[in-house]
């Protein structure tokens, strides 16, 4: 169940990093107009795709653990082969 929330945090978090520095609500940061330098930096285009960079890497480090997680179930639940009957005994 962890490793389940775990990769759904991931996925979320990834996500939103990858939207939010494109929307309004970058556009609206009350902490970078307190000081003009930081706003200039926040709103660049590098900056923003930084941000965006890292949400795709953790969008990414979601999905293999969600893949990882759906391969193990899948390991879990296909019994083993049987062993080969010895032919020459």
């Amino acid at each position: 169940m962890s490793r389940l929330l775990f990769a759904a945090y991931f996925l979320e978090a990834g996500f939103i990093l990858v939207v939010a520095p494109w929307s309004g609500f970058w556009e609206n940061n009350r902490f970078a107009r307190a000081q003009p330098a930081l706003e200039s930096f926040v709103k660049s285009p590098y900056a923003r795709g930084a941000v965006t960079g890292v949400g795709v890497i953790t969008a990414m480090a979601g999905l293999a653990e969600l893949g990882s997680l759906i391969m193990s179930k899948g390991r879990r639940n296909n019994p083993p082969d049987p062993p080969s009957p010895l032919v020459n005994q």
